[in-house]
């Protein structure tokens, strides 16, 4: 489960040099079994409770392996039609499945952090278009706003597109750690009369700590009325819309600009795969296009998509076809019932909290995470050895945060083999280790 090796163990059983001679298969094999295995964490294994758990299923590791063998460059349509194509019906499935509107179109990117930097970038595009020309130099200072429980992908977006970390304003969560409204509304205000010039708001739904969900409802027709960029985090939880009776958690997203959704989080695709859903999908062209002559070529004018206007990046990998062979290997139907399996189980081992006299839960469950602590005034330093102690058994990996300053342990369901079993011995475990 958690990896048992010392800081620098496998560095340390490797030569410092490339070989000089090739080595055969069996002897990289030994090695990779020797050195390589006992230094991997495996978050492939059910008991794997930590962070957001993710699995990488069967049809999706076989498509990483097609996809490596073919090679695939996707950056121009010519480059192989198939990739361009393939990810433009792909994401069309997606999309219908999660019930967005036809208007966002979906770029895949590696991870929700360069999602959420491109959407900010095409609202910088969109507030200041001069910037691509002249810089920032001589702009009032920009600001965006998330909540203070939003993920630190926002903070180095800000920081690398120029606005200074000090650019970001976090906005105050109510008690259940969502992005309150009125405080979004006074912190636009009280910017704006500073001289400053807000450019984007960016929600969550899924807050990596708690799993909170911020009112997107609310908080669209504030970004509207201030014409600012509406970014819509929901890189984890997203994908819980297309659960019958879940599909409040995307509520007010269809007004958004942009949307991150990760199917490697919560959709059982292999690392990496992040789909940005995006509205107005020619700020991003605005903002990164750029074809120099050697990369012009004649479908150009044929109303084809080359991906690399789409990004920063020029080389892209043929990610599309894991995500399609995993939607059609299980079909929506089987995705959604592993969803809801993940949620019931989590609402079972919230059960079991609300139950005990030693542990208490600390924020609300709305989809597969579970936040808790023990009850009373117990220390930083109790619950780590807690954590330490239940991560030392080798049989499951839990992870923590802190939410109001308390350090919680948090408990995320998402593998695709998790049974009730599974969290049943997590919960065994977590109970032993609180009576040390």
């Amino acid at each position: 489960m958690l990896s048992r090796v010392r800081p620098g163990e496998v560095r340390d059983h490797l030569p410092q040099s490339a070989p000089e001679r090739g080595e055969s298969y069996e002897t990289i094999f030994a090695d990779f079994e020797r050195v390589i295995l006992p230094g991997i964490t495996h978050w492939n294994h059910p008991g794997f409770f930590a962070y957001f758990a993710i699995s990488g299923s069967e049809p999706g590791v076989l498509a990483e392996f097609l996809s490596a063998a073919l090679n695939v460059q996707a950056m121009l349509w010519r480059t192989s039609p198939a990739a361009t194509e393939l990810e433009d019906v792909t994401l069309s499935w997606l999309r219908q499945l999660l019930g967005l509107p036809d208007a966002f179109e979906g770029v895949i990117y590696d991870t929700a952090s360069v999602s959420t930097l491109h959407a900010l970038a095409a609202a910088r595009e969109i507030a200041v278009p001069e910037v691509r020309g002249a810089g920032l130099a001589g702009l009032p200072r920009l600001r965006v706003y998330c909540s203070e429980h939003a993920h630190s992908s926002v903070d180095k977006a800000v920081i690398l597109l120029g606005l200074g970390h000090d650019g970001l304003r976090r906005i105050p969560a109510d008690r259940d750690f969502a992005m309150r409204p009125d405080a979004l509304e006074d912190a636009i205000a009280a910017d704006r009369a500073a001289g400053m010039l807000p450019i984007a708001v960016v929600a969550t739904i899924g807050t990596t700590s708690s799993t909170s969900v911020d009112p997107v409802d609310a908080i669209a027709p504030i970004s509207a009325a201030e014409q600012l960029w509406l970014h819509v985090d929901a890189a984890y939880a997203g994908v819980a819309a297309m659960v019958p009776g879940c599909e409040w958690i995307l509520r007010g997203a269809d007004r958004a600009d942009s949307i991150v959704v990760n199917p490697h989080k919560w959709l059982f695709t292999p690392f990496d795969l992040s789909v940005l859903y995006c509205r107005r999908m020619e700020a991003i062209r605005q903002a990164f296009s750029l074809t120099p002559e050697y990369l012009r070529t004649s479908e150009g004018e044929a109303g084809v998509r080359n991906l690399m206007d789409t990004g920063i990046q020029l080389g892209r990998r043929f990610r599309a076809l894991k995500l399609w062979m995993v939607l059609r290997h299980f079909g929506a139907e089987g995705l959604r019932a592993r969803l809801t399996e993940h949620m019931r189980l989590a609402r079972v081992l919230a059960g079991w909290i609300d139950e005990s006299d030693r542990f208490e839960r600390v924020a609300p469950v709305p989809l597969s995470v579970v936040c808790f602590r023990l009850r009373g005034d117990a220390s930083d330093e109790e619950h780590q050895r807690i954590l330490d102690r239940v991560n030392a058994s080798g049989e499951v990996f839990l992870s923590h945060t802190k939410l109001d300053g308390r350090f919680v342990l948090r408990v995320a369901i998402g593998n695709l083999h998790t049974t009730e079993e599974h969290v049943a011995r997590a919960w065994a475990l977590l109970n032993d280790a609180a009576r040390v």
